[in-house]
């Protein structure tokens, strides 16, 4: 017999959802059968699957070792390369085969050094580095969601029997080569009360974007958005031209202030801008596409940059990477239960080594 008392990363779901994380490899029907026949209790009592479990409440599992061990993920091996090399493919991405038995799931995934800028029970904010994935495309890559359940496991924040059913993740998301902050959740509630603030755009992000040329008006920009997923691209559309957009295509709002302007490079013949952006939609690209289109390209973008502007940067001051930084988050007077903590609370990230060099060349060519 095995039992389990439920924590507050599991509150609030159905029965039948949390058994379903618990024991992943059984199938529905195998579940409900064993509902009936009180194989699986919830408080000492028949249930049918669609409870409401609180915390604290106790879930007693009838089973023998072999048999919760064939239904749960850890029973699953790492993946087909050599275990002693490390792996970031978590218990649900394992293939079936051989199992691999003694291998604890934090070392499942790969440990890397974190710049956490603040951390409490429920939430950590990371200022990613550029270079890094917010979360992985395919079960080869590494990410920062994987650092994250790592840093947690060895920070004894998160247990194994927790990690069954309630996996940590990152709230939101930045492009590889964009670096600055993002929310990640230690906590159901934290993770849920930052997925809702950020649907409901309660969050003020903030970026910094050092473009090509010069401009020194304040604009917020509107339009629709539609992502060509065969080249990973996005076009724009202003707002009278939502027609000729696909039915694929999202209205974006992105508001945008100059804060400073100079002539850079060894012959002084291209201006710089250092931007503040405002992100009020969060879509695939938005700021670069956006600041493009108004002819105002992010430095160091392959995608939607200027070439000359770009090999200008690097051979002058050695930018490899797009020149944009999510710099700083306003959290709103009202917060979700649980995280009043961080009402109006306001958290920066510093610029990466490169742009602040820019930041300061064009402050002192002005």
């Amino acid at each position: 017999m095995t039992e389990r008392i439920i924590g507050k990363n599991d509150a609030g779901q159905r029965f039948d959802k949390y058994l379903a994380k618990l024991l992943p490899n059984a199938s529905r029907g195998f579940l409900y059968k064993m509902l009936r026949k009180k194989n699986i209790t919830l408080n000492g009592k028949k249930a049918d699957g669609t409870e409401k479990v609180l915390a604290g409440d106790v879930i007693k599992l009838f089973f023998s070792d072999d048999t919760m061990e064939k239904f749960s993920s850890s029973a699953l091996p790492l993946s087909n390369a050599d275990p002693k090399a490390g792996s970031n493919v978590g218990p649900d991405k394992a293939p079936e085969g051989r199992r691999t038995k003694g291998i604890r799931i934090r070392d499942r995934y790969p440990s890397h050094p974190l710049n956490v800028i603040y951390e409490d029970e429920h939430i950590l904010l990371v200022n990613k580095p550029q270079g890094m994935l917010t979360q992985k495309a395919k079960d080869t890559d590494e990410s920062l969601n994987e650092y994250l359940i790592r840093y947690l496991f060895d920070q004894g924040s998160l247990t194994e029997e927790e990690f069954r059913t309630f996996h940590p993740s990152v709230a939101n998301r930045l492009d590889r080569n964009t670096s600055g902050i993002v929310i990640c959740g230690k906590t159901l509630p934290g993770l849920q009360g930052m997925s809702e603030l950020i649907r409901n755009r309660n969050i003020g992000k903030y970026y910094y974007a050092i473009v090509l040329g010069k401009t020194d008006r304040a604009m917020t920009v509107r339009g629709f958005l539609e992502k060509d997923e065969r080249s990973n691209t996005v076009r724009l559309y202003g707002p009278e031209d939502r027609g000729a957009a696909g039915p694929g295509a999202v209205p974006i709002e992105t508001a945008y202030r100059p804060l400073l302007t100079a002539p850079i490079g060894p012959a002084g013949d291209m201006y710089a801008t250092l931007m503040e952006v405002r992100l009020i939609t969060g879509k695939t690209h938005q700021i670069r596409a956006h600041l493009a289109s108004l002819g105002h390209p992010v430095g160091g973008d392959t995608k939607y940059g200027d070439v000359s502007f770009n090999r200008m940067l690097r051979e002058a001051y050695g930018v490899r990477m797009q020149l944009l930084h999510a710099r700083r988050l306003e959290f709103p007077e009202t917060m979700p239960a649980g995280l009043d903590s961080l009402c109006g609370k306001v958290f920066e990230a510093d610029p990466p080594v490169k742009m602040k060099q820019l930041i300061r060349e064009i402050r002192n060519r002005r």
